[in-house]
């Protein structure tokens, strides 16, 4: 056969393997409605597992990569998970008849909120100067609305949202109010002032990013103020995903965050900084680059495309944030001393004790 004989050869069968992914999915959407119906969790880890183990048998049997058929099962997994979690959280419509006003909601995580509880029925307004592309209507400034809204959701960035929750405090809405914040110590006087005020309100942290499109796996931090059914009427808001809720203290989240985010971005911008300052360009060190360095180059990239004024925030306004530094500091002191010494024992029983700490994970 000629080149062209087998390309279209080729091109057939992957237009047959796409017309069996799209039939896949319509049997996927029934099995999320029957889930839907007789009250069934939309995730079945011991399903999966037996989906990807045939998987890789069918494939030893055929002669193929079973590591690639797996990838494959994981990949169309993962959109089953999406495409029910997303059928679960339209059915559940726990915002028919209820309005929300997103401040700050022309911005990526606003906009990833808006749509969100759009899909439970809720009436979205969007407050942001800002123009948006999301098909809800939307003012420029947020003081001009009577606030008559059943929830008003803050999204803004941080410094903004402590001036926006305390001017709300001022009005004093009968509506939930809730932030979005990355950090909440810079938000504790406003928020405090809300509570006083009387509010119903509540901070949450959704710990990933506006790309999100499958919430299994990830988590959403609830700081609850002392208003507990504010909390819950925030939580309700995700009991349809499949999303990982946890409450903890203000105190406690700003703690934690340091280490999550504050040392893992500045972890990132020290390696990106050291290669840049380093004269060796990129495409350079990628012609002998290792398993490694590809991936951590991989999230460094992630981290150098964001929002930089965001991490400056995350760096800066964290009360605890200088502990993680301190900690990254040491650390690369001690790794330091450890290679100028040529001390092999210490070198090893350091990353003895790394491996024994991950193992715990």
């Amino acid at each position: 056969m000629t080149l062209e004989e087998l390309r279209k050869r080729l091109s057939d069968v992957d237009r047959k393997l796409v017309e069996l992914i799209a039939a896949r999915q319509r049997i996927v959407a029934d099995i999320g409605a029957h889930k839907i119906e007789h009250a069934v969790p939309t995730r079945d880890y011991e399903r999966e597992k037996e989906v990807l183990k045939a998987a890789r048998a069918r494939a030893e049997e055929l002669g193929i990569d079973a590591d690639l058929a797996e990838q494959v099962m994981r990949l169309l997994i993962r959109a089953s998970l999406e495409q029910q979690e997303q059928t679960r959280v339209a059915a559940v419509t726990n915002g028919a008849g209820k309005r929300v006003l997103v401040i700050g909601g022309a911005g990526k995580m606003g906009a990833w909120f808006a749509q969100f509880l759009a899909s439970q029925g809720y009436a979205i307004e969007i407050a942001d100067p800002s123009p948006s592309e999301l098909p809800f209507p939307r003012i420029d400034d947020w003081r001009k609305s009577d606030l008559t809204h059943d929830v008003i959701l803050v999204a803004t960035p941080i410094k903004v949202a402590a001036e926006v929750l305390g001017e709300l405090a001022d009005r004093r809405p009968k509506g939930l109010v809730l932030d979005i914040g990355s950090l909440k110590t810079p938000l504790r006087d406003a928020l405090a002032k809300l509570v006083a005020a009387g509010c119903r309100v509540t901070s949450i942290h959704p710990m990933f990013g506006p790309d999100t499109r499958l919430l299994s796996g990830r988590h959403v931090i609830f700081v609850d103020l002392g208003v507990p059914e504010a909390t819950a009427e925030a939580r309700g808001m995700f009991s349809a995903t499949m999303a990982e809720l946890i409450e903890m203290s203000l105190e406690d989240h700003d703690r934690l965050i340091a280490f999550v985010l504050g040392l893992s971005h500045a972890l990132n911008i020290v390696f990106f900084t050291a290669l840049a300052n380093s004269g060796e360009l990129v495409p350079r060190l990628k012609q002998l680059s290792s398993t490694t360095f590809d991936a951590q180059l991989k999230v460094a990239a992630l981290v150098a495309r964001d929002n930089p004024h965001l991490y400056f925030d995350i760096q800066t306004l964290n009360e605890y944030g200088l502990t993680a530094l301190d900690a990254l500091k040491n650390a690369a002191e001690t790794i330091r001393g450890l290679v100028e010494r040529r001390d092999e024992a210490g070198f090893v029983a350091l990353m003895e004790a790394g491996r024994r700490y991950l193992e715990d994970r």
